[in-house]
């Protein structure tokens, strides 16, 4: 196909709008809907996904995701942002203002990357409310627009959390009067390499040979078995009672004296003064004697 001018033509640019109504054209877009590209406000841009993510299943499933059930979401991306979208093959054919073309673009490239549109959707539509709002006009929005964190976490946070896990159960059980858990204990040990194949492990009937399960009763099974479920579920509840119970314990505080304990102390205080002043005296008379008799 060939793009050519005429004398009636008055406009240079619309060599270049007819170029991208042909290559809409050539991806699968209506005749009705490219013929639209020649008017000013609206342009097109073609979205190459193919060369984003190298495994063909994943490709396939991140792009129905664009799609969406029943095509929803493609439907919510197209009120959103006022554009026509197209998915077809490995490519995203896009027509609608600039403004559009620059959110849809974004939200497909981000769902190609793993991220869900939902998040861009919901983020569209904040703006969408808040750009009714002329106050808000000459202020910031992020404060509005909702802040999603990564789920995946590095080796050491992980282990970071793996450790207040930990000493907060520690610190349950020692409230519940239980013995704390040893982290040592939890660590399991590398197993040496053996080419032969592991012994075969009982079956569940042997286990019960053993223990003289096998020949209890129906009932008396029943009974065995609700009194380990009362144990564990005891166990439960005891370590539970005692992570509630960490909020209540009051802080170590000095408790004021009373006023019998300030009269008593009063007393013993003036007790200790006579008792002194009596020892001083006994000590006075005495020297004074020796004094006497060496004369």
């Amino acid at each position: 196909m060939s793009v050519r001018t005429t004398r009636k033509a008055y406009d240079p640019y619309i060599i270049l709008k007819a170029r991208d109504m042909v290559k809409l054209l050539a991806r699968g877009v209506a005749i009705g809907q490219a013929v639209k590209i020649l008017d000013d406000g609206v342009a097109c841009d073609i979205i190459k996904i193919g060369n984003i993510v190298r495994n063909n299943e994943r490709f396939v499933k991140r792009r129905q995701r664009i799609i969406g059930p029943d095509g929803s979401t493609l439907k919510a991306i197209e009120l959103l942002t006022q554009c026509y979208v197209l998915v077809q093959g490995s490519t995203v054919s896009v027509m609608g203002p600039y403004k559009g073309l620059k959110e849809v673009r974004r939200i497909i490239l981000d769902c190609m990357k793993n991220i869900h549109p939902i998040y861009r959707i919901k983020e569209l539509m904040i703006k969408r409310e808040l750009a009714k709002d002329p106050q808000l006009a000459t202020e910031s929005w992020d404060r509005f627009l909702p802040q999603f964190r990564k789920k995946h976490l590095r080796t050491s946070e992980k282990t970071a959390k793996k450790n207040e896990r930990l000493q907060e159960k520690n610190e349950s059980r020692k409230a519940a009067g239980l013995e704390p858990v040893d982290p040592a204990q939890t660590k399991t040990e590398k197993k040496v390499y053996t080419p032969f194949p592991p012994p075969q492990m009982p079956r569940k009937v042997d286990l019960q040979l053993e223990s003289g399960e096998y020949f209890l009763k129906s009932h008396e099974k029943e009974a065995r078995e609700t009194h380990r479920r009362k144990e564990k579920q005891e166990e439960v509840t005891a370590e539970r009672r005692a992570k509630r119970a960490e909020v209540f314990v009051a802080p170590s505080e000095t408790a004021a004296p009373t006023v019998d304990e300030k009269r008593r102390r009063k007393r013993e205080k003036e007790k200790e003064v006579e008792h002194g002043a009596e020892e001083e005296d006994g000590t006075k008379k005495k020297k004074k004697r020796r004094k006497t008799t060496d004369e």
